[in-house]
């Protein structure tokens, strides 16, 4: 379970097992060698992907840059770049875009930030190995993180057509992320913590939104995820994706509140009872984290060699270590008052850093902790990242995909100081293109707009976006039934706004009626002979979404008064795999009318034969055509 354990599980075998680490990675070697690629998430020797990320990677390079190296590193470092440039989980869009855009692969924020630290393993990896091309390019790539971050709200967001996702709410669970929402991912930079400091503005403003994360309401909305557990404030416990955030505020100079919120950890989210633990347990990620942490220190971030130190749960505890050496630590006094650090010793020598390197720890010898009842001012960041200039993919502050006269585009930048440069025909723009310097009008059937920013000799990832006119005659007047807050397709006229759903319904292009029927009026702006209207559903059975039993068309004159105009039958079972896209067409033979309403019959329950069955099911949708 990768995904789980890189964070804390992995690492922590690197000490306490660093034989059975060189199998591990050795199987991970066999497995890249049959079949092709490094595992993501392997089970009873199947490769499931039921994950995100490339997190084979970390454990290697963590592995490597703490000397475990009892395999072939040329060949793991083959095995990483092999991983990463496949057309797979979005990673051809991250590799172009340097981001993922959330209409075309679901939980897009998640996974671009975590291929972006997966990019730093690998150029951790290459500089370790003297490979200084691949070093760079990766070390490069691994700050795409810039380009889904919203300076406005400061959080990581989904951008599609180069937009950002709307609405937004960072409480909301959905499918833009991994059992999580925009809390838990932001701070998932364990990369670059100074970088993500300055995005946010200053240690002082990192640590307030820290503590906003752990203050504020644990409620959340959209999606039930039953991996959200162990909550404090929207700070999540019983998930992964949180595990290393408590320890950040060592970063900022605070290193008595990362005490303070540790040891509330370890206090409230685990005992000695069946229910111990917050969350899953994740293949040992759950108690990993409290390994590391009731010893003093906690990885987080694995390849860096450095952990973050903590506070102590235990007086006495003792490491063993490879070469029959011993780590003892010591914390005399500690209790649920008494954690606060006043001063550490490190085989008699005063250690004033927040961080402790892993050859200090497996060097073995003696760790002194001094604790108080009440914070104290010690813990020097200690910090040694370094922060380049990377200008991030500028982005569409306003206009919209679609638009039915003119509209006004807008373009914004991460970095005040970013120069931007666009085209307007499709071509790629150069630093000799258009300069943006304020909005402009669009008036075209279609326009491509790619857009690049520069900052000295840096230039940004390109940033596309295509804006199409629709007819505005044609509205859509109302809904009789309201589709599912989860599945909204960007709003009112999405039905109708000539975009077309994707073969995933995570994606965001379709809009989801759940239990009941599809049921919308169609203006047509004055009274016309209809020849035809047609209508696009989605099937996907595992996801106990089925095309309607038929489809029904009703025309008027006055938006009062309907009288059926023809119908149409489903043919396609409900038992069908995989996921199906058909447009069911009803003609009309040129009857007249101004208004037209459309019913997908929902078969409102899944059928006997379904998982699923006697609960609702749903009715997915996408572009109402007339003719």
């Amino acid at each position: 379970s990768l995904w789980d354990t890189h964070r804390a599980a992995n690492p922590l075998y690197t000490i306490l097992e660093p034989k059975r680490t060189n199998d591990f990675i050795q199987t991970f070697l066999r497995q890249y060698e049959q079949g092709g690629l490094l595992p993501i998430w392997e089970l009873s020797g199947n490769e499931t992907d039921c994950m995100i990320g490339n997190h084979a990677i970390p454990v290697i390079a963590d592995a490597y840059l703490k000397g475990i190296r009892g395999y072939d590193a040329q060949e793991a470092l083959a095995a990483m770049l092999k991983s990463v440039g496949q057309d797979r989980l979005g990673m051809s869009y991250y590799r172009t875009l340097g981001y993922i855009p959330a209409d075309k692969e679901p939980e897009s924020v998640s996974k671009t930030l975590e291929y972006a630290y997966d990019d730093w393993c690998i150029a951790q990896m290459a500089k370790a190995l003297q490979i200084d091309s691949i070093a760079a390019r990766f070390g490069k790539r691994s700050y795409n993180y810039l380009n889904i971050y919203d300076p406005v709200t400061q959080f990581f967001r989904p951008k599609s057509n180069a937009s950002w996702v709307k609405p937004f709410d960072p409480y909301e669970v959905n499918f833009n992320f991994t059992e999580a929402n925009a809390w838990q991912y932001r701070f998932a930079v364990p990369q670059n913590i100074p970088g993500l400091i300055n995005l946010m503005g200053h240690e002082k403003a990192f640590e307030n939104q820290l503590d906003s994360l752990f203050m504020t309401s644990s409620r959340t909305t959209g999606r039930t995820q039953a991996d959200i557990t162990g909550l404090i404030g929207q700070y999540v416990h019983g998930n992964e994706p949180s595990h290393h955030i408590a320890y950040l505020y060592n970063a900022a100079g605070q290193s008595w509140k990362t005490q303070q919120r540790v040891r509330q950890i370890m206090d409230e989210m685990y005992s000695n009872r069946p229910d111990g633990l917050s969350g899953n347990e994740d293949c040992g990620q759950m108690s990993a984290w409290l390994v590391f942490s009731a010893l003093g220190f906690y990885p987080v971030t694995p390849a860096s060699n450095q952990y973050s130190i903590g506070t102590p749960w235990f007086e006495k505890m003792t490491l063993q270590v490879e070469g029959g050496r011993q780590l003892v630590i010591r914390a005399p006094g500690v209790s649920k008052q008494r954690f606060y650090v006043k001063n550490i010793r490190l085989d008699g020598r005063e250690h004033p850093q927040n961080q402790l390197s892993h050859a200090d720890l497996v060097k073995g010898g003696e760790l002194v902790f001094d604790l108080s009842d009440t914070p104290t001012s010690w813990g020097k960041p200690d910090v040694a990242y370094q922060d380049w200039k990377m200008p991030a993919a500028p982005f569409v502050a306003e206009g919209e995909r679609v638009f039915k006269q003119s509209q006004t585009i807008r373009l914004g930048s991460l970095f005040a100081d970013d120069t931007l440069y666009y085209t307007l025909d499709g071509t790629r723009p150069t630093r000799k293109s258009r300069r943006y310097t304020k909005p402009f009008q669009i008036e075209k059937a279609t326009t491509t707009l790619q857009a690049i920013a520069v900052n000295g000799s840096a230039e940004s990832a390109l940033a596309t976006a295509t804006f199409t006119k629709i007819d505005p005659t044609l509205r859509l007047d109302h809904y009789n039934t309201r589709y599912n807050a989860q599945y909204t397709a960007h709003g009112e006229e999405a039905l109708i706004n000539g975009v077309r759903g994707g073969a995933d319904f995570r994606t965001g292009d379709w809009q989801g009626f759940e239990g009941v029927n599809l049921d919308i009026v169609l203006d047509l702006g004055k009274i016309k002979p209809v020849k035809q209207v047609s209508i696009g559903f989605l099937q996907d059975e595992n996801a106990w979404i089925f095309f309607p039993s038929q489809v029904q068309v009703e025309i008027s004159e006055d938006g009062k008064n309907f009288t059926a105009a023809g119908s149409i039958a489903n043919t396609v079972p409900t038992t069908d795999k995989g996921v199906l896209q058909h447009d069911f067409t009803i003609p009309l033979s040129s009857k007249k009318a101004r208004y037209v309403r459309v019913v997908g019959v929902s078969l409102g329950q899944c059928p006997a034969n379904h998982k699923g069955v006697g609960h609702p099911c749903w009715i997915f949708a996408d572009e109402v055509g007339v003719e």
